[in-house]
């Protein structure tokens, strides 16, 4: 009650609807007032018609006594189901009978009573045959002493009994429901927050690696070409003036994925680091939540190969058929093959896309290749609607390999391979990894729809890069 004050002030303070009222908190106050069914039999003990008073009055405390420990301990599943709980129940059906046979009259009006606090402790599929059972016996024993007032307190306990039990109940579900319900919003926000903050993480990591690599690229060139500095300048522009579109449509809840536009966008990142991008596209159109999936996978696997993978040449390759799409990025990066791979996918990024194709009833497969490289390989189902996921799988951006963040550090168990991976694919302070100069083509502009080729230059690097297991 006390929250659901709070949550009223705030509601009122913010102009907000009012939360529902969940009502007083179950107590055992709520059948105290049925004790009433008693004062029959304290009217005839405080008239000094009842034959052995103190007995009866001994008889009449223990009564309430007992009624009153079980009504209290009825609203708690662990109390009422506690082995002195149902001790006292029935101590208190012992006393019902012995009192009943013992004076009869207003003292039969106990099986009721009797009745009300069983339906309130028993649950479940004993709780009609103990009710029968038990309006049986109020009948037997008022049979004995008042003959066919009987039947009137057969019904009466019998009703009490089961009248209790479904009302009880009834108020035990809406509580659980009302839990289930705050736990469901509260789960729903979790996510929901979530998923918010790995679109962004998503969207972010990509562009800003995108960002960096052409900027380095610029800071080289500018010195020996100032036009083709400017066409990467151009392209930092554009790439920012995207991610900053995205951003704003992720806030709104509105972005969908673009294959196509992937595939642009991983053109112009792999030329800006000298990898010559070969990209094939066949199929019919796909759906857009196909097209969202995959255009997540390539966002992962380009980042990866921009950044880690040291190739001079990358095939990208979209087939779709009539009832699959097959998405496969292979590069020919020259780090030494990794040993016999494991089962499962290292990295982060691809494991949760891992998860999420899963989720799509797709698949996706990440390892070295026979020849040497790198392949990355994406399946997805195009017949009807994708299965709709709750959540994005998180794409941190991270290196293919297991032990390497996005920074290119080595996490714990990663080894010295995975550190030495750092200088793969990426252009360092002092070092120029671009080919032989050659004329410069003029600057393109946002809306050009081809990427052209970065202007080659050859320098001695300051370092060598170091190898690395991919």
């Amino acid at each position: 009650m006390a929250r659901f004050k709070a949550a009223r002030r705030i509601a009122r303070r913010n102009g907000e609807p009012l939360p529902e009222n969940p009502g007083p908190p179950p107590t055992g106050f709520a059948l105290l007032p049925w004790l009433l069914l008693g004062m029959g039999a304290f009217s005839n003990l405080f008239q000094g018609t009842t034959a052995n008073p103190w007995i009866g009055a001994i008889g009449l405390f223990a009564f309430n006594s007992l009624y009153v420990y079980v009504a209290f301990r009825a609203f708690v599943k662990k109390t009422r189901e506690a082995r002195s709980t149902r001790l006292a129940l029935t101590a208190m059906g012992v006393l019902t009978c012995g009192l009943a046979i013992g004076y009869g009259g207003n003292w039969l009006l106990f099986f009721p009573l009797l009745g009300l606090a069983t339906g309130a402790i028993l649950r479940g599929p004993w709780l009609g045959r103990t009710g029968i059972g038990l309006a049986a016996l109020a009948g037997g024993v008022s049979g004995v002493r008042e003959g066919w007032d009987a039947i009137n307190i057969t019904y009466g306990t019998f009703l009490s009994t089961m009248v209790t039990a479904a009302i009880l109940s009834l108020a035990e579900a809406v509580r659980e429901l009302r839990a289930a319900r705050e736990e469901l919003a509260r789960r729903a926000v979790e996510k929901e927050r979530l998923r918010f903050s790995r679109d962004l993480h998503d969207l972010l990591g990509h562009t800003l690696s995108v960002i960096v690599v052409k900027s380095e690229a610029a800071r080289r060139l500018a010195p020996r070409d100032l036009e083709a500095a400017l066409v990467q300048v151009t392209d930092i522009e554009s790439v920012g003036r995207q991610a900053l579109t995205e951003i704003r449509e992720a806030v709104t809840g509105y972005r969908e994925g673009s294959l196509a536009t992937e595939l642009d966008r991983a053109r112009s990142a792999l030329s800006a680091v000298g990898v010559d991008p070969v990209v094939r596209q066949s199929g019919p159109p796909l759906v857009p939540r196909a097209e969202a999936l995959l255009g997540w996978v390539l966002r992962e696997a380009v980042t990866n190969v921009v950044r880690h993978s040291g190739a001079t040449h990358c095939e990208i390759t979209v087939h779709g058929a009539r009832d699959r799409v097959r998405l496969e990025i292979v590069d020919d990066g020259d780090g030494p093959l990794a040993p016999a791979p494991v089962p499962g996918i290292g990295g982060t990024g691809l494991k949760g896309l891992t998860e999420r194709l899963a989720a799509a009833g797709g698949s996706l497969r990440a390892g070295p290749s026979p020849r040497g490289g790198f392949t990355v390989t994406a399946e997805l189902p195009v017949e009807g609607e994708l299965p709709v996921e709750d959540e994005p799988a998180g794409q941190d951006a991270l290196a293919v390999e297991d032990g390497l963040t996005l920074e290119g550090e080595p996490l714990a168990g990663g080894g010295p391979a995975a550190g030495e991976r750092r200088t793969k694919g990426l252009l360092p302070a002092g070092t120029a990894q671009l080919p032989s100069p050659r004329t410069p083509e003029a600057p393109r502009t946002p809306e050009t729809s081809k990427t052209p080729k970065t202007p080659k230059t050859s320098t001695a690097p300051d370092a060598p890069d170091a190898p690395g297991a991919r």
